[in-house]
């Protein structure tokens, strides 16, 4: 089979679909890999080491597009990537569908077979999410922290205080893979830290992990509207795959915060979990609402990019190599779970949170039963 990696292209996008370790896999199994030009300079990968992996390199995304039984990207294709997909050819990459209908629209147009990374499961787990929850989770209070500096628009506070004065109250909406990695990273700063969840289990394994050093909530709205009033950071974590998320905090509750507070919404790939959030860029990474600063990123792996493609790639390098040894239908025929991730074919939306979210028709599966 034929892989084309193209060059991300999404703003302060510099992550990539392969390196040259998983190129030397594929390879070696007798698959063809075609990169782009300049596809792996963001993270210090030259065309000359993924020659030397055993790819060809193309001269720019039309080539790649053009040739590539199966796409390989990081990001959701961008409105001049999905014009050159086709009818025939796989993509596989992070979708989130739910709040985007004009990509959707244009997905389904192509006749493309897509297949998302956040919605393949794996024993009750999202592993080709998990990796980049890992990293979002961590830099949401490392992005907090910077954003509560005065000079970022911030209320001047120090996430772990200092003697004599107390640390800065950290909320965390979300206890799953990224509300843990940001609890930690949080905890290790000496911030006073909060973690909301509706799993009562999942509260009690927080409690046993982190001690006295967490405190936890049962999520309501009464809990959410106390604890966001009092906090310096709030991080929106919250997921339900393949579907937007949930608004937890309201415009209303903005009023009641402290000017300077800071939000940082995790979920932003999937609508975010604040009424008042929206996309934002590596660019342009923060706005203003009510006087609390709002940061909404929507890669935010992406500003650390050469941890964030290593841990990517680990992750899906096996899927891509199922869907190139036996083609896109007889792999998610050998693995439920791989089936999941199944979001788009020959037209139609095939996943039933997507479709849901989308208020379109959920399209038959195109599998076997």
């Amino acid at each position: 089979m034929r892989i084309g990696v193209p060059r991300e292209i999404k703003v302060h996008e510099y992550r990539v679909g392969l390196v040259p370790a998983g190129v030397r896999e594929l390879t070696s199994a007798g698959h063809e890999v075609l990169i782009e030009t300049g596809a792996g300079v963001g993270i210090g990968i030259t065309d000359v080491e993924y020659r030397a992996a055993g790819a060809s390199i193309a001269g720019g995304a039309t080539e790649v597009f053009e040739r590539a039984d199966l796409v390989v990207k990081v990001k959701e294709p961008q409105p001049a990537e999905c014009a050159m997909l086709r009818s025939g050819q796989v993509l596989f990459t992070y979708l989130h569908l739910a709040p985007d209908p004009h990509q959707a629209r244009a997905l389904m147009k192509s006749g493309v077979t897509a297949i998302a990374y956040e919605t393949v499961t794996r024993d009750g787990t999202l592993p080709l999410l998990t990796p980049m929850s890992e990293v979002a989770g961590r830099m949401s209070v490392q992005v907090g922290a910077n954003c509560l500096l005065k000079a970022a628009g911030g209320r001047g506070v120090l996430l772990g205080g200092v003697p004599g004065v107390p640390p800065a109250k950290v909320v965390i909406l979300g206890g799953g893979v990224a509300g843990t990695h940001a609890a930690q990273m949080a905890v290790g700063l000496h911030a006073d830290v909060t973690v909301v969840d509706r799993s009562i289990e999942r509260l009690r394994e927080l409690s046993a992990q982190f001690g006295s050093s967490l405190r936890t909530a049962y999520s309501t709205t009464e809990a959410i509207e106390r604890l966001v009033q009092e906090a310096d950071l709030v991080i929106g974590a919250v997921l339900i795959a393949g579907a937007a998320a949930p608004k937890l905090v309201t415009r209303a509750m903005l009023s009641t915060m402290q000017p300077g507070s800071v939000l940082v919404d995790i979920s932003i790939d999937q609508g975010g979990c604040f009424e008042t959030s929206r996309p934002t860029t590596h660019a342009e990474p923060t706005f203003v609402v009510d006087g609390v600063v709002h940061y909404c990123v929507a890669n935010m792996p992406g500003a650390v990019a050469r941890t964030s493609t290593f841990a990517l790639t680990n992750a899906t390098l096996p899927y891509v190599r199922m869907l190139a040894d036996h083609g896109w239908k007889a792999a998610l025929q050998r693995d439920a779970g791989f089936a999941a991730g199944l979001n788009v074919h020959a037209g139609g939306i095939t996943h039933p949170a997507v479709a849901q979210a989308l208020g379109v028709p959920l399209a038959a599966s195109p599998l076997p039963r």
